[in-house]
Order: structure tokens, then C-alpha cells, then sequence
């Protein structure tokens, strides 16, 4: 069955993720800057602490995490964890199309460079 196949139960776990990445961006881009110091980190942490999409974006990641954990079970970590790379693909055309981030020659180059080494790694 393919829902219960390592690849597909690896590519679930890179969508999580980058839901998940998206959803803690755009919290806290709602937050917006924040000086590193103490008494800042205290009331920007009770803000992030009561962000609807921070805290469903922690919870995807989590969700992500213990798939991860059943794709370990299944898979040798050597050919499991290089394809986690596949969110490095995803997560820039996302980034494009929902937060208006660039996505310059280079970057479209270096997906490129990642997508011929995923697919070497998952064919070895």
C-alpha cells in the first residue's frame, strides 16, 4: 500500500516540515523584529506562545517528526535522511509563492544540483 511505503511516508514528513517552516515565518513575521536580549525574548516568547500559526506550526513539525521516526524504522539512514533534502526543492518555490521571497538564477541552479543528487542517492 503506498501510504504505508518509506518514500511516500519520507516525502509527508519534507510537506510537514515545510508547511510547518512556512507557518512559523509568516507568525512570526507578524511579530516582526525583535532585539536579542532577555526582557525582549520573555514578551516576544509569550506573543510566538499564543500565535494560532506558530502554535499549528509546531505541531506539524512534531506530527513530521514522529513520521520521521517511522521512516527510520523502515529505512537506512544513509538513504533516508539525504532525501529530506527534498524540502530544500520545496520549500523555495512555497517561499516564492506565499511569502513573495526571491527566487533568484542561482537558487533555481542549486535546486537543480539538489534535485540530481536526490535522485543519485535514492537510486544507490
Amino acid at each position: 500500500m503506498i501510504v504505508s511505503h518509506p518514500y511516500f511516508i519520507v516525502f509527508i514528513c519534507v510537506v510537514l516540515n515545510v508547511i510547518s517552516q512556512l507557518l512559523l515565518k509568516m507568525g512570526m513575521n507578524g511579530i516582526g523584529y525583535f532585539e536579542y536580549n532577555v526582557s525582549s525574548l520573555i514578551s516576544v516568547g509569550l506573543r510566538a506562545a499564543t500565535d494560532p500559526g506558530i502554535i499549528f506550526g509546531l505541531f506539524l513539525y512534531g506530527l513530521s517528526f514522529v513520521l520521521w521516526l517511522v521512516v527510520l524504522s523502515r529505512l537506512e539512514v544513509s538513504l533516508a535522511y539525504p532525501l529530506l533534502s527534498m524540502g530544500y526543492i520545496i520549500m523555495p518555490v512555497v517561499s516564492y509563492l506565499f511569502l513573495g521571497e526571491t527566487l533568484s538564477l542561482n537558487r533555481l541552479i542549486g535546486i537543480c544540483v539538489i534535485i540530481a543528487g536526490v535522485c543519485l542517492v535514492s537510486r544507490s
